[in-house]
């Protein structure tokens, strides 16, 4: 029976971090927080419900989650956002997995709550997350921040795993603006890094595309106001992610 190693990337989450831990309880042997020097209680929570607390420099999300892979105990990880928690559907079926392990790794579905509204559509659920695996297979990959875990041999040898992650992101819309902001100027920069340029396909196209697709074909109108709220932000989102681009190349 492998035992597992929890991981989890910080950054004065107080608000987030104890219903994590709590959810967690059950199924991990060993907790460990890599946090990026939070100013807030963050520090003083991991503690008291007993995971290791560690500071380490934050260069990246693809590089923290790497380098917190070395600070397990043990080669099987599960790794959590501390906004996230785990539903009891799928902490019983991490339960059963612990008793026969199969797969390099897991997938899992992320049910996100947004204002206090669970969301089931506009292209957010079911958001499938690769989140348990040997470590030994794999590594983060992605582009910051939108990392995403790769196993060498791809999903060939992966599994799926019954219940949600439940995902607490944001609790304002001003809240998703702000960090919409941010994400997209990690994104340009990521993105002229690489090379890519902004074309005016991208700039102005895209965006459209976007909300198309996420309010129409994927149903966003069901999730009502605040389906409508995320839709038009994530359209937004593109095109700041590459007008940023675009005046980075200026």
């Amino acid at each position: 029976m492998p035992e597992i190693s929890v991981v989890i990337i910080t950054f004065n989450e107080e608000k987030n971090i104890g219903r994590c831990l709590d959810s967690i309880k059950e199924i991990a042997d060993d907790v460990v927080v890599i946090d990026s020097f939070s100013t807030d209680k963050t520090e003083e929570i991991c503690k008291t419900k007993g995971a290791r607390f560690v500071q380490h420099k934050f260069e990246g999300h693809i590089e923290q989650k790497n380098w917190a892979i070395t600070q397990a105990k043990y080669p099987h990880i599960l790794s959590l956002d501390a906004d996230e928690a785990l539903d009891e559907t799928l902490v019983t079926s991490i339960l059963k997995i612990k008793n026969n392990w199969q797969h390099e790794g897991y997938y899992m579905n992320r049910l996100t709550n947004y204002c206090g509204k669970w969301i089931y559509h506009c292209g957010w659920y079911p958001d499938k997350k690769l989140r348990l695996w040997n470590s030994r297979s794999g590594s983060w990959g992605g582009v910051n921040p939108h990392d995403k875990y790769e196993l060498k041999d791809g999903d060939k040898n992966a599994g799926y795993l019954k219940g949600d992650i439940l995902h607490y992101s944001y609790y304002s819309i001003e809240g998703h603006k702000k960090q919409t902001d941010k994400f997209t100027t990690i994104s340009a920069n990521a993105l002229f890094a690489e090379g890519v340029k902004a074309s005016w396909v991208k700039l102005y196209i895209s965006p459209t595309v976007k909300f198309i697709q996420s309010y129409f074909l994927k149903f966003g109108m069901l999730d009502g106001y605040y389906g409508f709220q995320i839709c038009k932000i994530s359209a937004e989102s593109t095109y700041l992610k590459y007008s940023k681009l675009k005046a980075l190349y200026k």
